[in-house]
């Protein structure tokens, strides 16, 4: 059996012989990657992707010279969770992180950690999530927690976004007083500056906290929006009651004046992701930089009466996702379904590095190139117990393919639409004897994606563990198990 070392030796440690080809020739440097990463952004929030409202220039613009996924999805659409699939290729019952702010094992292996094997220098900038315990002050220290970033200016969560914090190596906060994704843009571009002189190639992600709720940005972008004139999705049935903008997400469904708000957060990251584009390109490093941009989940934002994620809805697991390639096409747009748990296997096999036999996705590298169109015939989702603070109330498993999206609880079915003939997702036909046989074939599809993963109802929970912060306010959990055995012998604090 290997060992940890052994299977990322394996994976990395020669660029360039794996893959499409697209590596290294000839000694020339290998290819950088730039992965932006702002917080609960939808995919329904872009220009490029039908708003008619939110002003998005610089990701427009992104998606004109790359190639832009129309169907980029969350497998598990809440924060923790799709942090650590996309770090580790595999779904969150695979890597361990089924629920949010729990630790992502430091045994499990992340594709930062195959690239900085392989010779990159790697760098995360912004919000982790990925360390569990008490969310404040949020100092994750150098070493195996890191999974393979070298360069760090982090906190593990704060939506603060005015006021927060970050850390480097030291367990010293350095304080953030301005609009966060500024500060992030900031230090990405530090970054890219000291990569100029590097003769390593790098890995750099930077990952926003915006536009995740509270609802807040920068008075200049707040006056670009009247709530008064937002277009409404035609599944909205939110609270659209004359009344203050509310920071709490869960008092209310979200109205007007939280899209219009939401708006103007995404305007507000937009242009830092104008900043650092622009600031690649003035550093010389466009022609050699893979571009990527995703979130780790939507926000519901009033539609089907609904608030936050975790939902399985398009407006809860469709995210951004533009992929920029040096030597790929541009201008292109694909209906191919592209998921979390297939970007670490994409971006490896696209850096000429081999993906580890591990990692549950699939390389994506030949849509984004153009050299083929056709992705997987579904994607995958998970979400393993209630949040009752957002409306869950139990754990659930979905698949979505190019005109079907489906999911069920353990007991039953809990919707089935036609995206072909029902976009918004209006009519639910989970229980309608005329949809019987489509409901049987993807029933059948979705069971065979839990053997094929190793996947079953056993990981789901049903206490509320996620409500109230019972899960990080006092110690740190690697599992739920782990919880439920503390909560056992500290009732008390627990407060099941």
């Amino acid at each position: 059996m290997q060992t940890r070392r052994e299977f990322i030796s394996t994976a990395g440690a020669v660029i360039g012989t794996a893959g499409c080809g697209l590596g290294p020739a000839d000694g020339d440097r290998p290819l950088n990657v730039l992965f932006l990463f702002p917080d609960q952004m939808r995919a329904q929030a872009m220009g490029c992707m039908g708003n008619p409202d939110v002003q998005t220039p610089n990701l427009d613009l992104l998606a004109s010279e790359g190639v832009l996924f129309r169907n980029h999805f969350a497998n598990s659409p809440v924060c923790c969770p799709a942090r650590a699939i996309i770090l580790t290729g595999k779904y969150a019952h695979a890597n361990g992180m089924v629920a949010n702010d729990l630790r992502l094992r430091e045994s499990e292996t992340s594709f930062s950690e195959i690239f900085a094997e392989a010779g990159y220098r790697t760098g995360f900038v912004g919000k982790w999530h990925l360390d569990g315990g008490p969310r404040q002050p949020g100092w994750i220290p150098p070493g195996a927690r890191r999974q393979g970033f070298e360069f760090w200016a982090a906190n593990e969560v704060s939506h603060a976004h005015f006021d927060t914090h970050y850390f480097r190596d030291e367990p010293d906060p350095i304080p953030i007083k301005s609009f966060e994704a500024e500060a992030w843009t900031d230090i990405g571009i530090e970054f890219l500056r000291q990569a100029r002189d590097d003769p390593r190639p790098f890995l750099l992600t930077v990952q926003m906290g915006p536009p995740h709720d509270p609802y807040l940005a920068p008075d200049e972008y707040m006056e670009m929006y009247d709530p008064e004139t937002v277009t409404l999705r035609p599944n909205f049935a939110g609270d659209d009651s004359d009344r203050d903008l509310e920071p709490n997400p869960y008092v209310k469904t979200p109205g007007r004046k939280e899209i219009a708000a939401y708006y103007a957060m995404v305007t507000a990251v937009d242009d830092q992701v104008g900043r650092i584009l622009g600031e690649l390109e003035d550093l010389g490093l466009r022609d050699s930089t893979i571009v990527i941009v995703s979130s780790d989940h939507g926000d519901m934002l009033g539609s089907h009466g609904a608030r936050l994620k975790r939902k399985p809805w398009e407006e809860s697991i469709r995210v951004p996702g533009i992929v920029r390639h040096p030597r790929g096409p541009s201008g292109r747009e694909t209906e191919a379904l592209f998921s979390h748990v297939d970007i670490a296997p994409t971006l490896l096999s696209l850096c000429g590095l081999g993906v580890p036999a591990g990692m549950q996705g699939t390389d994506l590298s030949a849509v984004v190139l153009g050299e083929s169109d056709p992705g997987p015939d579904s994607a995958y989702f998970q979400i393993f117990g209630p949040f009752r603070a957002g409306g869950v109330e139990s754990g659930w498993r979905g698949i979505r393919t190019s005109r079907y999206m489906y999911a069920r609880t353990q007991d039953a079915p809990w919707v089935l639409y036609d995206l072909e003939a029902d976009p918004y997702e209006l009519k639910n036909l989970a229980d309608d004897p005329a949809s019987a046989g489509i409901r049987a074939e993807l029933e059948s599809e979705l069971a065979g994606w839990m053997e094929r993963t190793g996947d079953s109802w056993s990981y789901d929970w049903s206490h509320p563990i996620e409500d109230g912060g019972r899960l990080y306010k006092h110690e740190t959990f690697y599992s739920v198990d782990d919880f439920m055995e503390w909560a056992e012998q500290n009732p008390a604090l627990a407060d099941l």
